[in-house]
């Protein structure tokens, strides 16, 4: 039967199939000429790493789940040298058991390693690189994976590990292969085409960069014998730094600002010292909010007051590392971090450190709008919101790195919208589209956030993968990618209306996370802490705002519809929104003439009246009158940073967009805290970068500067500035068309406006 170019190790135990394990595999080829040519296709269950010859090349492979599986295709040749080359792979496999490992990568019943390939000389002498029993393998019993929370661990990256001579050089040439095995080679019908993963199809986004970097300052000494000047020098590479024997030394270093990378730490003799990395966002003060005990935060670089929570690691050195060949530490996975604390416990030997960096890591975001206004508190909001964005892309849009790293649905249409107006890139939202799709449940429904191994049901999430669709139509129009997502959508809302009542609003669907079937979230308002972002009406029965919601995912497929010239689900789709509006205009306004939160509740909140306003289930004097109240007077659950889009949105609509000055007073207040990226929440401040707030982005580019698409497609661009409280603003906006550059300014009452659009693009004000 013939190989399938599968390999796993022959000595995997019942044990191993437990826990999260690292397996390591090694391929010699020898070269007789220099090399001419060298290219493989790689890929693993669950991750594998790279190496030729000692260096790092690639990590992979990108997301997929049970139903397909990527592969990454790389050329090597600039790894490649004649005489001896040593391919060497490490590969991190999760168990079956989803809560056993990350949750958002996906494993299959076969463990394993894949690759093809080969490399060429230049006398056309050809080394077969493919994986077979020609390969040799080790497992890596000294490091260890363990579960970053009790209760809700999404991650598990985080290592207890020791130093192993053994394996101390084991991806160099030099290294010699005592006591590994004969890599176990699978035969096809071992491993089935039809699914994952065996259903192998090349990656669809660019790789990640990765560029070297070094930790910026010293944050805290206070428990350290060195000075300053001492561990700038070793941050630097400038100088190693001793511990003497049966010390404690402790450190507190500063990346400057919130980062993702690839931590590295070069050691030296300390045989039994162990190096313990706690990674933090932020420095919290004493005391919790919430019923998930979330640190009061205030100034996140207040170390007198405050002190670092987060995830650690923890290394013991084996000993074997000398001043020229270091013993080095890289955990596994990306860290997330702003600061490091550093403390190191040495035993009968001092320990010697040589260096500490990181390797920046990322999807390569290429920014190329400009926005200038005349608010000029506006640029830090920028910069931190540009960081937030690309700190939660890799190789999926993510909630937050630091907790989660889960593509949800609600915070990626947002996410996705800011890449449009600064980069005009739509690459890793195809792959949001598809692997969002290929989450549907039998009744309808899109798990709220995927890839991910668990069930995760946020009934309303589902309406926002239509508006993510739609936003991909009016700025690419790629019809076939419309049409092919089309049964998703109809779906999505075919769940909805199978769970009308006879009143005709959506009946309770959901409740509180943890205690009910599904999760009705709507926001992280504080008045919602106790019922995990669900309004409180949900408590007492349906609720307004998902009937809303179905109403605007109603008014959006049949935009949808239309583009595809399907003219009857047009009509069909917008007459279901109709009724559903007359049903909540009859059950669920009060005598206030504001939509209350659930049917005969008299509980408001500014949510049910954004969502009125933009759905238009009220006229716009209605609307904005309701709106007002919501922001002139008490008693009124306020919109947070997750749903500041949509109220932006319904400002815009009701002409009342210079109330944005206050609101943006939210992000004010994260810059006077010294945060380097946007907070998920004012009232539930987990994460401190979240990319549902990087809402400038957005705000600026297509609202102040007023640059949109009005057709689908780019094929026709809106330019209607919305001036608000400002007075002039201008910039540069990369769109699918080619780039606008627009500049305006309101003199002695004037407005005036001058504007550069590509060739053919037509313009509507």
């Amino acid at each position: 039967m013939k190989d399938s170019n599968w390999i796993w190790t022959p000595q995997w135990t019942a044990e191993d199939k437990e826990i999260p394990r690292i397996v390591l595999f090694r391929k010699t080829a020898e070269l007789f000429a220099e090399p001419k040519k060298g290219s493989i296709r790689i890929s693993a269950d669950t991750r594998y790493k790279l190496y030729i010859n000692g260096r790092l090349v690639e990590t992979g492979p990108s997301r997929g789940d049970h139903q397909i599986w990527f592969y990454d295709e790389i050329d090597i040749l600039p790894y490649l040298k004649k005489g001896k080359n040593v391919i060497g792979v490490s590969v991190l496999r999760y168990p079956e058991d989803p809560a056993a490992g990350n949750h958002g990568m996906f494993r299959t019943s076969v463990p394993g390693l894949y690759v093809t390939g080969a490399a060429q000389d230049m006398e056309d002498n050809i080394c077969d690189l493919s994986a077979d029993a020609s390969w040799r393998c080790r497992k890596d019993e000294l490091v260890s994976f363990y579960r970053e929370e009790e209760r809700f661990a999404p991650l598990v990256i985080h290592e207890h590990a020791e130093g192993s001579k053994e394996l101390f050089g084991w991806r160099e040439c030099e290294y010699r292969e005592e006591g590994w095995l004969q890599a176990k080679a699978y035969i096809r019908k071992q491993v089935s085409e039809a699914v994952s993963p065996g259903n192998l199809k090349p990656r669809n986004i660019p790789f990640l960069y990765r560029k070297k970097r070094r930790l910026e300052g010293v944050m805290d000494l206070r428990e350290s014998s060195y000075t300053e000047n001492d561990w700038m020098d070793f941050i630097n590479g400038e100088k190693a730094l001793t511990i003497p024997a049966h010390t404690e030394e402790t450190v507190v270093l500063d990346a400057g600002v919130e980062k993702t990378g690839y931590i590295r730490l070069a050691l030296s003799g300390g045989t039994g010292a162990r190096a313990d990395f706690l990674y933090s966002e932020a420095y919290v003060q004493e005391g919790f909010v919430g019923p998930e005990h979330i640190p009061v935060k205030k100034d996140r670089t207040d170390k007198i007051n405050g002190h670092l929570q987060g995830y650690e690691d923890y290394y013991r050195a084996g000993g074997f590392g000398t001043a020229e060949n270091n013993e080095v530490y890289e955990p596994y996975w990306f860290r997330t971090f702003r600061f490091i604390r550093l403390r190191i416990r040495t035993e009968e030997e001092p320990l010697t450190i040589h260096s500490l960096d990181y390797e920046e890591t990322g999807y390569p975001l290429e920014v190329s709008t400009e926005v200038e206004t005349s608010d000029e508190s506006l640029k830090k909001i920028w910069e931190i919101s540009e960081r937030t964005l690309k700190l939660c892309m890799h190789e999926t849009y993510e909630d937050c790195p630091f907790y989660e790293q889960l593509q949800y649905i609600m915070d990626s249409r947002t996410q996705i919208l800011y890449t449009y107006a600064v980069s005009g890139d739509d690459r890793l939202a195809r792959k949001c589209l598809d692997d969002l799709r290929r989450s549907q449940r039998y009744d309808g429904l899109l798990n709220c956030n995927y890839p991910n191994c668990n069930p995760n049901i946020i009934p309303g999430f589902s309406i926002y993968y239509i508006l993510m669709l739609y936003d991909h139509m009016m700025y690419f129009g790629d019809r076939e990618i419309i049409a092919a997502y089309m049964p998703v959508v109809e779906q999505i809302l075919h769940f909805f209306e199978r769970h009308l009542t006879k009143e005709g609003y959506v009946e309770k669907v959901g409740g509180v996370n943890m205690d009910a079937r599904f999760w009705s979230f709507i926001d992280w308002a504080e008045e919602w802490n106790d019922t995990s972002g669900m309004p409180t009406a949900g408590l007492k029965g349906p609720l307004t705002m998902e009937s809303l919601l179905y109403i605007y995912g109603l008014q959006h497929a049949a935009r949808l519809m239309e583009y595809l010239e399907r003219s009857e689900d047009v009509k069909r789709l917008s007459k279901r929104a109709e009724d559903v509006q007359r049903a909540l205009l009859k059950y669920c306004v009060g005598e206030n003439g504001m939509l209350q939160d659930g049917p005969g509740v008299e509980e408001y909140s500014q949510h049910c009246q954004v969502f009125a306003l933009l759905t238009d289930t009220v006229d716009l004097e209605t609307g904005k009158r309701n709106l007002l109240r919501t922001i002139n007077e008490k008693g009124f659950t306020q919109c947070t940073v997750a749903m500041r889009f949509y109220l932006f949105r319904a400002l815009e609509k009701a002409g009342l967009y210079r109330y944005t000055d206050m609101y943006w007073n939210t992000w004010r207040e994260m810059i006077r805290n010294h945060c380097t990226t946007c907070v998920e929440s004012e009232a539930y401040a987990r994460s401190e970068c979240h990319g549902w707030g990087a809402l400038i982005l957005y705000e600026l580019p297509a609202i102040t500067l007023g640059v949109r698409p009005a057709a689908p497609g780019c094929r026709k661009l809106r330019i209607a500035p919305v001036t608000g409280y400002m007075t002039h603003a201008s910039g540069k906006v990369k769109t699918p068309a080619g780039e606008v550059k627009v500049s305006w300014r309101i003199q002695d009452g004037a407005f005036k406006i001058d504007y550069e659009v590509p060739r053919d693009i037509e313009v509507v004000r």
